[in-house]
């Protein structure tokens, strides 16, 4: 889908555009999937060995790339591979989307009256706000089950270019809402979990693929457009440090933990080079070190952004070569093909190294049985329309939606409403009535919506004004707002952002929320005759301060992007049918802050010489609105250390140096990190009457040594616990995974002296000695 404005543009934009004048929606008949080795229509493809179920993938990759002519190697190295039809190969569709739902972003999916609509469930940061492992693996899995339902009836592919696992280090950036918040934990744990739901089988075959996901942007990609910088130009100057112990692990764990098909690197520069261009990130660390197990795609036309745009190279053919050499298989775009022939030709590329690329995109599509004739006689065959938005998946729409909803602030005796008592309910605001906007970016045509609104009229009578004509409204309708909060029972108003003010390619300036909206509360909070529920719509944090600390809110609430199902969610919470549970995975800074930081500045360790305050709850030093994890429930929850050791003993060979030295650490090697692991288990008490989920995070502050954190997650579990009931919770701690430190060199270290662990207001301390 390459075009010549392309790096000018959002992915998303270049898409409509083509689907504009390629008709992509407009698909009404049901047609068939694309496979290769249709032995119905040539019984001669019977005898190819690539044909054959029986041989091991690499047999069968080295056989077909054996009978293609260069030429005819090059039409699968970019994303609409070409066809072979000599050797009953079609044309296959590289890029599909599923971030949160089958997505018709991409021009491999495609809604039609066969399949009208998928289930959407909510933007990625507030499904991670769950912090429930298990949700993220059902949504993966519901989501792959739909795709391949659509795969059968000809509107998808296979390939899926989902999660997004960047980490969202500045409030500011568009795509943060695409992601699962701040903390390496949690995003390695959602990538994982994901992933494993897209493509983990029935079956249990490890080798297969039920359809194949792709953790991006690799790496250190978080500026999208912000004042007069974009991700195209963008030179990301980051220190080894923080590559290692904040941008890396999401994708080291999608790598090794996920087992993931694929991963994309971006269109920014780290350090200098551009992603799609250093065989130092991608041959050596994908590849080589983690030991990546599919194919490496570049984001949408990077290629031809580091050669026009970056001027990384001289020519065309030099842009192809470097890209190939440094480990790239595919191209979402057409740059290397048009290019590379021209490189071999110029003497820049070998043949071998398109070998190697192209056999990583057919080991891909064989195991995902692409290559094994006609799909209906497979594990998946019989998925079909039915099988999408079936009520049990729209059902798991609206819990995820539930489970991640953030209760703020909540004044005695505010939420939840009682549906009985509360006669009249005004709700007012801009996304009080929103469908759309629910979903957020990446998103496909869902099953259904039910609006903010819809969902609390469901149970009470409501009176409805926008109060502002759209969320960076210029002018608000206090007067109309403020004649029907004076007589209702009580208020919600719905407001936040839009993908107007955030999204891909759009960086916001400032955190505050848009347009009239803190006048339209206020007003409106002034004259309520009964509480105030101020519900917050965003993928990025809010400066909210205003609301935190005036008394006639009495209660906040953040709902992200909810997805189709988020007005029910909605309304299932603030009428306590649902116990809220979800906790932030991303701090909420001031507005000061992003006054005096620019968004630019790569750097996650605070630097006091010149007041930089540092980033995330790991390190930030500053003032904050609501911080990482926070988050309340209808009921109390209390913790109880059972088990934790008071002192943890490094075992090291006799002669080790810090034996005669004061060492503030030890290199945390494979010898000295065996069976180096301890047990914390705590007990948690639902104190109230209302059953409810609570989220146990366990965190650790090392000692300060190389800059460490002040505070990182090591563990955290969800427990679904009745009221006035108790729960083991069991914590497995490795030294050498949970507890080390990054040194300035990227290093990990095991560091000597009193470590603290924190579970809600318990802490704990413990020693580490040699």
């Amino acid at each position: 889908m390459a075009f010549a404005f392309q790096n000018r543009v959002p992915k998303v934009f270049v898409f409509f555009f083509y689907c504009f004048f390629f008709n992509c929606g407009s698909v009404f008949a049901q047609s068939s999937p694309a496979f290769a080795c249709d032995v119905s229509k040539n019984a001669t493809f019977a005898s190819f060995r690539f044909c054959d179920t029986s041989l091991g993938f690499s047999a069968r990759v080295a056989d077909l790339v054996s009978r293609l002519s260069l030429q005819e190697k090059i039409l699968f190295l970019v994303d609409g591979a070409g066809s072979v039809s000599r050797l009953g190969i079609p044309k296959y569709e590289w890029w599909s989307e599923a971030l949160h739902g089958v997505s018709y972003v991409g021009p491999g999916t495609h809604f039609s009256n066969v399949v009208p609509g998928a289930t959407s469930f909510p933007q990625v940061i507030l499904t991670a706000a769950s912090f429930n492992t298990s949700l993220f693996e059902a949504i993966g899995k519901v989501v792959s089950t739909e795709a391949r339902a659509m795969y059968n009836v000809g509107l998808a592919g296979l390939t899926f270019w989902s999660p997004n696992i960047n980490i969202f280090r500045d409030p500011r950036w568009g795509r943060g809402q695409e992601t699962p918040g701040e903390d390496p934990l949690l995003s390695s744990k959602y990538g994982v979990g994901y992933v494993q739901g897209l493509q983990q089988r029935d079956d249990g075959d490890r080798d297969r693929l039920k359809v194949a996901a792709c953790c991006k942007h690799y790496t250190a990609y978080d500026v999208d457009n912000w004042k007069g910088t974009d991700r195209y130009h963008f030179n990301a100057v980051v220190t080894q440090q923080d590559m290692d112990d904040t941008f890396q692990p999401p994708f080291k764990s999608c790598v090794i933990d996920g087992n993931v098909a694929s991963v994309m690197c971006s269109y920014n520069q780290v350090n200098g080079k551009p992603t799609c261009a250093d065989p130092d990130l991608l041959a050596g660390v994908i590849r080589g070190q983690w030991k990546l197990n599919g194919y490496i795609v570049s984001d949408c036309d990077s290629v031809d952004v580091f050669y026009k745009t970056q001027h990384y190279t001289k020519t065309p053919e030099e842009a192809a070569a470097k890209a190939i050499l440094a480990g790239l298989d595919l191209n979402c775009g057409s740059f290397l093909g048009q290019h590379t022939e021209a490189a071999v030709k110029a003497g820049l590329l070998n043949e071998s190294a398109i070998d190697n690329a192209v056999s990583n995109n057919f080991a891909t599509l064989m195991r995902l049985g692409f290559f094994d004739g006609d799909p209906s006689k497979q594990l998946y065959g019989n998925l079909g329309p039915k099988d999408v938005c079936t009520q049990e998946h729209q059902e798991l729409a609206r819990e995820a939606a539930r489970q991640g909803i953030v209760l703020l602030k909540n004044t005695a005796g505010s939420l939840p409403l009682s549906p009985t008592a509360i006669k009249s309910l005004a709700v007012i605001g801009p996304n009080a009535d929103v469908t759309k906007t629910m979903i957020g970016n990446y998103e496909g045509t869902p099953c259904k919506y039910t609006s903010p609104l819809q969902g609390l009229t469901a149970s009470v009578a409501t009176t409805y004004v926008p109060g502002c004509s759209n969320v960076a409204c210029a002018t608000a309708q206090v007067d109309d707002a403020k004649s029907i909060a004076e007589t209702a029972d009580a208020t919600v108003l719905v407001v936040g952002a839009d993908q107007s003010i955030e999204a891909e390619s759009r960086d916001r300036v400032n955190i505050l929320l848009p347009g009239q909206q803190q006048l339209l509360i206020t007003e409106v909070a002034n004259v309520s005759k009964g509480p105030v529920i101020l519900v917050i719509m965003s993928g990025g944090g809010m400066d909210v301060s205003f609301a935190k600390s005036n008394d006639k809110i009495t209660s906040i609430l953040w709902v992200g992007y909810p997805g189709e199902a988020g007005g029910a969610a909605m309304a299932d919470i603030i009428f306590g049918y649902y116990n809220p549970s979800g906790r932030l995975p991303m701090t909420w800074y001031p507005q000061a802050y992003v006054d005096k930081v620019p968004m630019t500045n790569m750097n996650m360790r605070p630097d006091p010489s010149n007041g930089y305050p540092g980033r995330t709850y790991r390190f930030y030093t500053g003032e904050t609105v609501f911080k990482f994890g926070d988050g309340l429930s209808y009921t109390q929850f209390s913790h109880k250390l059972v088990k934790a050791p008071q002192l943890v003993s490094i075992p090291l060979e006799e002669q080790h140096i810090c034996y005669s030295s004061n060492c503030k650490s030890v290199n945390a090697v494979e010898e000295t990190c065996q069976n180096l692991e301890f047990d914390v288990h705590l007990r948690v008490k639902n104190m109230g009457r209302m059953t409810g989920s609570h989220t146990v995070f366990l965190f650790s502050s090392p000692p300060s040594v190389h800059n460490s954190p002040q505070k990182h997650l090591v563990g955290f579990e969800k427990l679904y616990m009745d009221g006035q009931t108790d729960a083991l919770v069991r914590f497995k701690v490795d030294i050498c995974k949970d507890l080390t430190v990054v040194d300035e060199v990227g290093g990990r270290k095991i560091a000597l002296g009193n470590h603290t662990l924190h579970v809600g207001s318990l802490t704990h301390f413990f020693a580490v000695r040699i």
